[in-house]
């Protein structure tokens, strides 16, 4: 059965794929579908976000989807970027560290947290749930890393000493926002 995870975000469908391996689903993305339209994000929440990109794909798949929205929320900043983390600058993902960087510059508080809302679609049934992950950490002075994607080269998670782009793939997949709310989804899926 197939499941799809409705993303052009290679990095986060590496890690949906490795994650619900082995719930008898076969993730699929846009992509592989041959789906190149996209949904604005006018969502104020990340739940709004995930739910906008869940029921609209579902729809268009005619298959179980999740959608899924992720922000970075820095204390010091009133949890800015948020909803808008992807939003920020129209650009790389090195642009939009180097905003963050900028703005953090003089800044002592350092903490943050990475959050995910994965909202799960049924187009049969129109059931529509949530799961949710948070990691907290704090932001690192300068760019550390080359594995990852988006902020993980400046995010330190809380009980580390290295970068989510530094740890790799496997370690983030045991600690990180989306794998928490990933887990939540497999148990979900397979209950």
């Amino acid at each position: 059965m197939k499941l799809l995870f409705a993303s052009h975000n290679q990095g986060k469908l590496r890690e949906a794929k490795e994650i619900l391996a082995d719930t008898g689903y076969e993730v699929v993305s846009l992509d592989d579908l041959k789906i190149a339209s996209d949904v604005a994000e006018t969502g104020s929440t990340m739940a709004a976000n995930a739910q906008l990109k869940a029921e609209y794909f579902a729809q268009a798949s005619q298959l179980l989807t999740i959608g899924d929205d992720s922000g970075l929320e820095i204390a010091a900043l009133d949890n800015w970027p948020g909803v808008n983390s992807h939003r920020i600058v129209d650009g790389s993902d090195e642009e939009r560290v180097r905003v963050v960087l900028a703005k953090m510059k003089s800044v002592t508080d350092r903490r943050a947290q990475f959050v995910t809302v994965l909202c799960l679609v049924n187009p049969q049934t129109k059931v529509v749930k949530f799961f949710t992950g948070t990691v907290t950490g704090t932001i690192a002075q300068q760019p550390q890393g080359r594995a990852g994607f988006g902020y993980d080269p400046i995010f330190v998670p809380t009980g580390y000493q290295q970068s989510f782009a530094q740890l790799g793939l496997k370690v983030k997949n045991q600690i990180s926002h989306r794998q928490q709310a990933l887990e939540k989804l497999k148990k979900y899926l397979v209950s």
